[in-house]
């Protein structure tokens, strides 16, 4: 996207439902919050809402997102090792220093016969008493897998309870109940690179080839001195606009975020002229615009994707977004964690004619050259597809191959 576009798009403040509402409704079945959320999912929104307030989730998001660009920047053999000890993988190429982003997986499993929900409890207090989690670098790591699960799982009860709720208005249970017979979620911790990240890998690759190693923390902090100089030398200051992550859809049921963390390349405390900008772009087919999406601090994002459009027959509405780079702040990095909520492999897709002339009717982009990166629904989706080969179909269009995924 251009300057003179990114400079003209409108700020989307999506729908708050605070985490307190989202129990009452629970309990209660609010229409008044249902009717609010169903408008912010449904066919006339833009497919996607926050939710505010969750107890704990503050700090907990506050130390585990510095661990993402911690890990992109370590040395990849202590790095390896360290993925191995809190049994996390990868599904983007670590070996290249040229990659705008690095993510590091893993796979939440858990039993359907055991699931109940533990909303409203409090998972992890203030304190941190639970888990300890410390500040010096060689203790960096030391609960990198127990705040995975412990935030990865309460994001997936807060998809779980908006599944609910869409379905007391959708009728049919169906998403709540593909979403139990999955028994797994996909959670991801990512570190979308600043220009300054990049420089340091680059660096790093070079003094490892010739023997002569740096800290990791001086390494950063050096390239990220030289990268300013160099750019402030040359008259630039990061003034072209581009993309960390390329327009796409998720193909699952639905994507938890939390909001995202931008840290200045000097440290890893959090850039506080952010002002809560995502820098999460959408596109709002009823409106026909596009809109960058500003969240509250420490909220959760949760996103519509295109499994939940196909099984609600267009009743949700999946959300068309890229991740955009910050104008003018390209020394800045972007921290988020991801959590993917998908039916189980086995699930089929019933397409009637009708529901496929639906999802055709949304595939018009006003601009060319998102009809040249993202495939259409329909040139991926059959009836009687399952969701295995439906993921395999999608992955494949965007990005060739043979559309495999990572497993971890």
């Amino acid at each position: 996207m251009k300057r003179e576009e990114m400079a003209e798009t409108e700020i989307l403040e999506p729908y708050q439902l605070s985490f307190s509402d989202l129990l009452l409704s629970s309990r209660n079945r609010s229409q008044w919050i249902s009717k609010n959320v169903m408008d912010a999912l449904g066919p006339t929104g833009p497919g996607l809402l926050c939710i505010t307030g969750v107890l704990g989730s503050a700090f907990l998001r506050r130390k585990l997102l510095p661990m993402a660009r911690k890990l992109a920047l370590l040395d990849p053999d202590k790095r390896k090792l360290i993925l191995m000890e809190h049994h996390l993988g990868s599904d983007v190429p670590l070996k290249n220093p040229e990659r705008d982003v690095s993510s590091f997986a893993m796979q939440l499993n858990y039993e359907r016969t055991t699931y109940k929900s533990s909303l409203g409890k409090l998972w992890f207090d203030e304190a941190g008493s639970k888990l300890d989690l410390q500040e010096d670098d060689d203790d960096a790591f030391t609960n990198l897998g127990g705040a995975f699960k412990e935030l990865g799982f309460c994001m997936r009860e807060l998809g779980l309870s908006i599944a609910r709720l869409c379905d007391r208005e959708i009728g049919g249970g169906l998403l709540e109940e593909s979403l139990l017979d999955s028994c797994t979620a996909k959670g991801r911790l990512i570190h979308y690179h600043s220009a300054a990240d990049k420089y340091a890998l680059r660096e790093s690759q070079r003094r490892n080839q010739s023997g002569n190693r740096v800290s990791s923390k001086r390494r950063v902090q050096n390239a990220a001195e030289q990268e300013l100089n160099r750019r402030n030398g040359a008259g630039l200051s990061g003034s072209h606009f581009n993309l960390w992550q390329q327009w796409h859809y998720d193909y699952g049921i639905f994507t938890v975020l939390t909001d995202p963390m931008f840290l200045s390349p000097y440290s890893y405390q959090e850039f506080s002229l952010m002002s809560s900008h995502s820098y999460l772009q959408i596109y709002h087919p009823s409106k026909n615009k596009f809109y960058m999406v500003k969240t509250p601090q420490d909220s959760f994002l949760v996103q519509i994707g295109e499994s939940a459009d196909i099984l609600s027959k267009g009743k949700l509405r999946s959300t068309l977004h890229c991740v955009c780079k910050p104008e003018k702040l390209d020394h800045v990095s972007r921290e988020t964690f991801v959590v993917f909520l998908h039916p189980k492999w086995s699930q089929t897709f019933s397409v009637s004619e009708y529901t496929m002339e639906h999802l055709r009717s949304d595939e018009v982009v006003p601009r060319p050259d998102l009809q040249n990166i993202v495939p259409p629904l329909s040139s991926r989706l059959r009836d009687g597809m399952t969701f295995a080969e439906f993921s395999r179909e999608t992955t494949k269009q965007y990005y060739g191959g043979n559309g495999l995924q990572s497993n971890r």
